[in-house]
């Protein structure tokens, strides 16, 4: 039987940047929406909960580029975890 196990550095990679796209796309519908549009967007998406007490669109450029980068490390451990977690599994389960 051949064990299959995940690259902890690759799916760290592709989480993070999928993160990160995610990250930027948000910023973008912020950017282009408005502040009644991102409101829509994000109360439709998730359900109807209301978000308008908790959108603030005034974020500095900093700020922006701190979060991006915080967005593509957290997916980076996120994606590694998983892949250390599954490979653990698979070395327990060949035993």
């Amino acid at each position: 039987m051949i064990m299959k196990t995940l690259d902890a550095n690759r799916l760290g990679m592709a989480v993070g940047l999928t993160a990160g796209l995610l990250y930027v796309g948000c910023a973008l519908i912020m950017l282009i929406a408005g502040q009644e549009g991102t409101t829509y967007f994000f109360n439709s998406l998730l359900h109807g909960l209301d978000v308008s007490s908790i959108v603030r669109m005034e974020m500095s450029m900093w700020q922006t580029c701190t979060g991006f980068l915080a967005t593509l490390v957290l997916g980076w451990l996120t994606g590694a975890c998983v892949a250390w977690i599954y490979n653990m599994g698979q070395r327990r389960g060949s035993a």
